[in-house]
């Protein structure tokens, strides 16, 4: 009993400072996550910039409010165990070993929340993975240990654009400038365009290994597989205009893992033709100098 009795006042005494200094830290300066990027001392997902972020914040607060019932019911039960069972309020313990009501019913209502919560799941599963009339197409690969992003020659905006493709890395400590932020900042970011629905493949250099496009505030994560394309799509909602979105490779991939940042900046339209035409004419003109060079060394 006086076992129980420390027990009880010493989770009550954790509870309290918990919630003080849950308390301390939001009155002290921590602020809810913005978009794009992390913040200092943030608390909650990332603003959702793109409907299927939105979808996934959607079910995450749905998810919340159902484990958080879960969690005080399972409180609820070992409260009253302690108080009901201890050796005090019963000194002579039952011998009952079995209860086929309570068997059945602790295993059959965990499935029936799974088999709910199955439902918005492979909904979100399906929206996320459903790709129809995209309005742009790009393509992402994941190199040892930086991005390379592709833009395929097509029509946009009754223009033809695309055929070339860039490196993204990460900047160095010397490159930083004031509004980058270190480990997330590229010396390339992609940029795209709002309000359009754009096509994401994603793959991995056939000798390269398992990586991961991850961008939070736009619901992204998929794997970037050698020899595999895997694809998805975003779409950039218009007040998001002007943001940097920054996110990371996450998938455990070698050595530099922590240094494959990815950062897309959300633009226009008409800015974004301007830049994929200087793009196009910027990196074809790299492309030609390196087959000329490796024509000089043969």
């Amino acid at each position: 009993m006086a076992i129980a009795k420390q027990a009880a006042r010493q989770a009550a005494v954790w509870g309290v400072a918990a919630v003080a200094g849950l308390w301390t830290a939001v009155s002290s300066g921590a602020v809810w996550a913005a978009a794009g990027r992390p913040t200092n001392w943030g608390m909650g997902l990332q603003d959702a910039a793109s409907p299927t972020a939105q979808a996934i914040h959607d079910l995450h607060n749905i998810l919340l409010w159902v484990i958080t019932l879960i969690t005080l019911f399972v409180l609820g039960l070992l409260i009253y165990v302690v108080i009901r069972f201890n050796a005090k309020s019963n000194p002579t313990p039952s011998r009952t070993t079995h209860n086929t009501l309570i068997e059945v019913l602790w295993t059959g209502i965990p499935v029936l929340i799974l088999v709910l919560l199955a439902i918005p799941s492979f909904k979100l599963l399906y929206f996320a993975d459903s790709i129809e009339d995209a309005d742009l197409t790009i393509k992402a690969t994941g190199r040892q240990w930086y991005w390379v992003y592709e833009i395929p020659e097509q029509e946009y905006k009754g223009q033809k654009i695309g055929g070339f493709e860039f490196e993204s890395r990460i900047k160095s400590p010397s490159e930083l400038g004031p509004d980058d932020i270190r480990q997330l900042s590229v010396d390339v970011p992609l940029n795209l365009p709002v309000s359009a629905k754009i096509r994401v493949l994603i793959t991995s250099s056939a000798d390269g290994v398992l990586h991961n496009f991850a961008m939070p505030s736009l619901g992204l994560k998929l794997d970037a597989v050698p020899g595999r394309l895997n694809e998805t799509w975003t779409l950039i909602n218009p007040e998001y205009q002007g943001t940097r979105f920054f996110g990371q490779c996450s998938e455990l991939c070698g050595k530099d893992h922590a240094y494959m940042p990815i950062e897309i900046r959300a633009v226009d339209d008409e800015k974004f033709l301007d830049w994929a035409a200087k793009s196009k004419a910027e990196y074809a003109e790299v492309a030609d100098i390196s087959v000329n060079l490796a024509a000089v060394s043969n």
